[in-house]
């Protein structure tokens, strides 16, 4: 049952980064659920896990870790906003 908290956490994480870059028209739900789970990674090894937490993942970081990782695979593969 955890590991399907993750998940859906996940993906609301990637979702919010989406909709912070305004680039989530162009991701799918599996793309928002690894840029989720990665960007809490991320977001978490750089800022700590500080702030409220849901399903072992501290929010505020990994919206944070989300939103660089989805800018960062933009601009590598050149998605723009239309």
């Amino acid at each position: 049952m955890y590991w399907i908290w993750v998940i859906i956490v996940g993906g609301l994480i990637g979702l919010a980064a989406g909709a912070i870059t305004r680039r989530g028209g162009s991701m799918g739900v599996i793309s928002n659920i690894i840029a989720g789970l990665v960007g809490s990674v991320v977001g978490e090894a750089v800022l700590g896990a500080w702030g409220p937490q849901v399903a072992g993942m501290a929010i505020v970081p990994s919206i944070v870790g989300a939103v660089i990782l989805v800018m960062i695979v933009s601009l590598i593969f050149g998605i723009r906003t239309d």
